[in-house]
């Protein structure tokens, strides 16, 4: 009789050259430091254009423990993710990137950390090996969140993380399409684990987290767990009114006190000063959370599945 099952999920996209050298690291940690356990591999191809989709084929032809799910474009990191925990059947289930720098040494100190009663176990980066840009702007991001989310997001943390199979169950019943899985995790709020470590480079290729898919998932962070951007906007409205109100006071002053003759423009300006740039604020902020009720009224899925390889009757 196996301790359990272990469910390890990897989205993929255009990953070709890693998804073997990872496989490989993955089977060794699971035959030498958890051999006790069942273990299932699910990598889940999304959109690629390389011949990822080719290489998890024919790892799976070879490993039954390896399940594919293939999409049928690029849908994103997040919908990924989602697909294969949605699949995932193990009592721990661990989410991790093919690049290598989600390194699959931590996997064993993790279900370590879960078998001592840990619920969700997050591995940390401690150093990243970044350029000078990304450092910072994540550095900025990471405090302006933990100031303005409503959520304890713990810092430094991205999706390699163990979560239980209870845990999981909650996570999966929340339905918001514009997803954000670090903070719903934490939304959770069952006590995290955390096992340090040094982020290394990538193993080959590049990145496919674009600036533009950052500053998405940043702001999917801040609008889905904060109402800061509300409470700023009325900030902003507030200061904006003070200081017409100060400048029409002003020009009252000159007027009554020291004669001075301003023109009717000139008092219209200063009036509508302290509205305009609040209410194009304004405008902003409400069409955002319009645009995310609009996207889960919609109901679209967050995936359409092209192919799966290795559920049986698991899927």
């Amino acid at each position: 009789m196996t301790a359990g099952m272990i469910s390890i999920v990897l989205p993929a996209y255009n990953e070709q050259r890693n998804i073997r050298p990872v496989y490989e690291a993955i089977s060794g940690v699971l035959k030498e430091q958890l051999a006790e356990y069942d273990a299932e591999i699910i990598f889940v191809d999304d959109g690629s254009t390389d011949g990822t989709g080719q290489e998890i084929k024919s790892i799976a032809s070879e490993d039954d423990r390896v399940r594919m799910i293939a999409f049928s474009r690029n849908f994103g990191h997040q919908a990924a993710l989602t697909a294969g925990i949605r699949k995932a059947h193990g009592d721990a289930v661990i989410t991790m990137d093919c690049d290598f720098q989600d390194p699959p040494d931590l996997i064993p100190l993790m279900v370590a950390k879960w078998r001592e009663g840990a619920k969700v176990v997050y591995a940390r980066r401690t150093v990243r090996h970044d350029n000078l840009f990304k450092k910072w702007t994540a550095a900025i991001y990471y405090r302006l969140l933990a100031g303005v989310s409503d959520v304890d997001i713990p810092r430094q943390v991205a999706d390699f993380r163990l979560i239980d199979k209870e845990v999981l169950g909650q996570l999966l019943r929340l339905g918001e399409h514009a997803r954000y899985l670090r903070g719903m995790v934490a939304w959770l709020g069952h006590e995290p684990a955390f096992v340090d470590f040094e982020r290394p480079d990538r193993a080959s290729g590049e990145t496919h987290y674009t600036l533009g898919k950052m500053a998405k998932l940043a702001m999917d962070g801040i609008l889905n767990f904060s109402s800061m951007p509300l409470k700023l906007a009325m900030l902003l409205g507030v200061v904006s009114i003070f200081l017409s109100v100060g400048f029409m006071g002003y020009m009252l002053y000159d007027h009554f006190v020291r004669g001075v003759t301003y023109r009717l423009f000139k008092w219209l300006t200063v009036a509508l000063f302290g509205f305009v740039g609040a209410q194009f604020i304004l405008i902003w902020i409400l069409g955002e959370y319009i645009g995310r009720i609009y996207n889960d009224v919609r109901r679209r899925p967050l995936y359409i599945v092209r192919e799966e390889i290795n559920f049986g009757d698991k899927a």
